[in-house]
C-alpha cells in the first residue's frame, strides 16, 4: 500500500511513524512537507503543553496516551538506542470558574475526566487559596486542578523525534507543496506538486495543520480548517511567586511558569478571533495592554508590575464549527483521511491521532482509542461534537 502524508509536523510524522511501526515494508510511506525546517509550523511555535482536562472523553484518552509517549519516549521514539530529549516538565493545569454556569461546567468535566482515569481535583475557593496564596480567589466559585499527567514540553523536539523514528523505520520525506490532484471517480489517485511532480497514492492523509483548508481547496474538496494567529508573550515579574500551574482564567487569558519568568496569552472567542491567515512574525503586541495585563493583574496581584520581555506568534489550526479535530475519511473522497483541525491541542494529541489513523488505514477500524466521534462525516451530517475546554 502506498500512503502519502501531506504535512510533516507532529501529526503527519506520527501517522508516518505508526504506519511503519505496525506494517513495516508492507506499506510505503511518503511525507510531503514544503518546509522541512518547520519554521512556521504550529509544532515549532506552540506553547507545547499537555492536559487531561477536556469536556469529551476521546480527548482525555488522546491526552493520556500523549503523556505516556512524552513521559516514556524510549519505547516509542528511540533510534539506534538513543532516546530523544523532549523536555517534559511535570506540572498541572488550573481551570477557574467565576459564574455558577462556569462552575457547573467544571464539575461535569471533572466527573467525566475522572471516569476516564484522569487525576483531576475539584477545588473550593478556600482550598484553592490555601494551595496558591498568590492567586486572587475572591470571585472564584470553583476550580479544577490536575494531580498528574499534565505539564509542558518541547513541541519542536517531539515533532522531530516522531519524524526521526518514522525515517528510521523507512518512511521517506519529500520537500514539496501540493497544488492539485488527479481523481479516479471519487478516489484521489495522485497528488500534483508545485514543481511538476506527480505522486501516485492508494491512500492520502491530510495533516497539513493550519494549511489543511488550503490543500483541500487545491484538491477541490472542502476542508473546514483555517489558521488563526495567536500571540504568546514572555513575561517577567519583579515579585517572586514561585512556580505556577498553567492557569486558565475565565477572561480567556492564560499563563504559566517558564524558566525564571512566565508565558501567557489570550484565547479569543469566535466573535473576537482574528481573521484566518494573517501573516506570522507580526505578533499582536497590543493584546498585552488590552487583554492580558488587566486580567493578569486582577488574578495575581503581584502581576501589577508584570513586564513583557518579548513575544512570538503562531497559527492555531482551527475547526471553527466545534473546535474538535477532524479524523477519518473525507465524506466526498473515501481514500483521503483528514488528520487536522485540532484547535490548539494537536501537539499533545499527535501520538494518539497518528496511531489511530494508522490503525484505520491498516485495519479499517480503530483498535486502541475509538476516534469515531471525530469523524469528518459529522460535518456533512450537520452534527457538532463540541469541545468546551478550549484554550
Amino acid at each position: 500500500m502506498r500512503v502519502v502524508v501531506v504535512g510533516g509536523g507532529a501529526v503527519g510524522a506520527a501517522v508516518a511513524m505508526f504506519l511503519k511501526r505496525e506494517a513495516g515494508a508492507a506499506v510505503q510511506v511518503t511525507v510531503v512537507e514544503p518546509d522541512p525546517t518547520l519554521a512556521l509550523a504550529s509544532s515549532a511555535r506552540s506553547a507545547a503543553s499537555i492536559r487531561q482536562q477536556f469536556s469529551n472523553a476521546v480527548n482525555v484518552q488522546l491526552s493520556r496516551f500523549g503523556f505516556e509517549v512524552l513521559a516514556q519516549p524510549g519505547p516509542w521514539l528511540a533510534v539506534d538506542g538513543q532516546t530523544p530529549a523532549l523536555g517534559l516538565q511535570h506540572a498541572d493545569y488550573l481551570f477557574l470558574a467565576t459564574t455558577p454556569a462556569g462552575a457547573e461546567v467544571l464539575r461535569r468535566n471533572q466527573a467525566l475526566q475522572r471516569a476516564q482515569g484522569a487525576a483531576i481535583a475539584l477545588l473550593s475557593p478556600q482550598a484553592l487559596a490555601q494551595e496558591l496564596p498568590w492567586l486572587h480567589t475572591g470571585d472564584v466559585l470553583a476550580a479544577t486542578r490536575g494531580r498528574g499527567g499534565e505539564g509542558w514540553f518541547d513541541g519542536e523536539a517531539l515533532a522531530r523525534a516522531l519524524a526521526a523514528k518514522a525515517r528510521a523505520l523507512g518512511a521517506v520525506w519529500q520537500r514539496g507543496r501540493v497544488v492539485g490532484g488527479r481523481f479516479d471517480g471519487p478516489r484521489l489517485a495522485a497528488l500534483q506538486l508545485a514543481d511538476g511532480q506527480t505522486l501516485a497514492a492508494d491512500q492520502v492523509v491530510l495533516a497539513a495543520g493550519a494549511w489543511s483548508g488550503a490543500v483541500g481547496a487545491a484538491l477541490g474538496l472542502a476542508v473546514p480548517v483555517e489558521g488563526r494567529r495567536r500571540t504568546v508573550f514572555v513575561l517577567r515579574c519583579p515579585t517572586p511567586i514561585g512556580r505556577t500551574p498553567l492557569v486558565v482564567d475565565p477572561s480567556g487569558v492564560w499563563f504559566r511558569s517558564e524558566g525564571e519568568g512566565f508565558i501567557g496569552g489570550w484565547s479569543p472567542g469566535e466573535a473576537d478571533a482574528d481573521p484566518a491567515g494573517l501573516p506570522l512574525d507580526q505578533p499582536d503586541l497590543q493584546q498585552f495592554e488590552d487583554r492580558l495585563w488587566p486580567a493578569l493583574a486582577h488574578r495575581v496581584p503581584a502581576f501589577e508590575a508584570l513586564r513583557v520581555q518579548r513575544a512570538w506568534d503562531g497559527y492555531y489550526e482551527v475547526h471553527p464549527a466545534d473546535h474538535n479535530a477532524l479524523l477519518g475519511p473525507h465524506p466526498a473522497c473515501p481514500n483521503l483521511l483528514l488528520a487536522c483541525g485540532f484547535s490548539g491541542h494537536g501537539l499533545q494529541h499527535a501520538p494518539g491521532a497518528g496511531r489511530g489513523v494508522a490503525e484505520w488505514l491498516l485495519h479499517g477500524a480503530y483498535r486502541s482509542i475509538d476516534l469515531s466521534d471525530l469523524s469528518p462525516q459529522r460535518v456533512a451530517d450537520g452534527r457538532l461534537f463540541t469541545e468546551k475546554a478550549i484554550i
